[in-house]
């Protein structure tokens, strides 16, 4: 847990803003905290997310006052302005109900971050998710199906946290299930978090001045690459893509241990460049200049 104050005065007012308003002393008097809002076609209903919950969220993001964190589904604003007050971070958050809007700028008003905590009434799937470096969700199992084309295709190294639901086959890099005695919703009383961080996709053929690299790669696992290189061939095994960075090992001809590395700079598409470094074995260290060709 991380924040970009540093004197003690100032440590403490935030610590006392939070507790207002996480114990409901910062929501309008006529209002439960636990009260869920009506409109018309939400995709997902609004239930409060308890506030350990929303700080083993952060926590799991490794959120500081680098980053921008995004809220889908942001309801009463509660991760967007722990994010900002705790962490430090410039937040938003994205709601269909008008309603939870208008009281989520309230409550970041009165914790006195309205400078970097903002909110606004819109449907999430026209949401742009570029500039978010952390992007947190609390929605239901098909609607995160149906954002996750848009999610991949996120720059490698965002960070993503859901709660509850997971993404099918697109598995965690890590999870963890903490208990949530005031979670409205279940009869365990435990939330689900996990963690993505999207992967450098260089899955497909790569295709370069006298190279031909092949990567057999489905999300952040990659099962196996082929290098073709001139007249030398190199086999690389099964590994995790960890963000923007891709790097292989694998052996040569005759069996001497080889390394194969990238750092992508953005989503994959046609055409997209990369330069890779090749170590190891009998040879010097080499570049290699690829463009992605499937």
């Amino acid at each position: 847990m991380t924040s970009n104050i540093s004197r003690p005065s100032r440590r403490q007012f935030h610590r006392t803003a939070l507790t207002l308003l996480t114990s409901g002393a910062l929501l309008p008097a006529t209002k439960s905290r636990a009260q869920q809002y009506s409109a018309p076609d939400l995709d997902v209903p609004f239930v409060v997310t308890p506030d350990n919950v929303v700080l083993r969220m952060l926590d799991m993001a490794q959120v500081s006052s680098a980053d921008t964190v995004l809220d889908l589904g942001s309801g009463d604003g509660r991760i967007v302005i722990t994010a900002a007050l705790r962490y430090g971070a410039l937040a938003s958050g994205v709601e269909i109900d008008p309603n939870l809007v208008k009281r989520a700028q309230a409550l970041a008003q009165r914790a006195g971050v309205e400078a970097r905590a903002s909110f606004r009434t819109q449907d999430l799937f026209e949401t742009d998710l570029s500039q978010a470096s952390v992007i947190t969700m609390y929605l239901l199992p098909d609607v995160n199906l149906a954002l996750r084309p848009k999610l991949l295709a996120l720059r490698p190294g965002v960070r993503l946290v859901s709660h509850d639901w997971d993404m099918g086959d697109w598995l965690a890099d890590s999870q963890a299930t903490i208990d949530a005695p005031e979670k409205a919703l279940g009869l365990k009383k435990q939330a689900k978090l996990m963690l993505w961080i999207v992967p450098a996709n260089v899955a497909g053929l790569h295709i370069g001045d006298g190279v031909e690299l092949s990567i057999d790669q489905q999300y952040q696992k990659i099962r196996s690459a082929r290098l073709q290189l001139a007249n030398q061939r190199f086999e690389f095994g099964a590994t995790t893509v960890h963000g923007p960075t891709v790097f292989l090992r694998g052996t040569d001809a005759a069996g001497q241990a080889m390394v194969l590395a990238c750092t992508a700079k953005g989503p994959a598409q046609q055409g997209m460049q990369h330069r890779w470094r090749l170590s190891g074995g009998a040879s010097a260290d080499r570049w290699l200049e690829t463009r992605a060709a499937t």
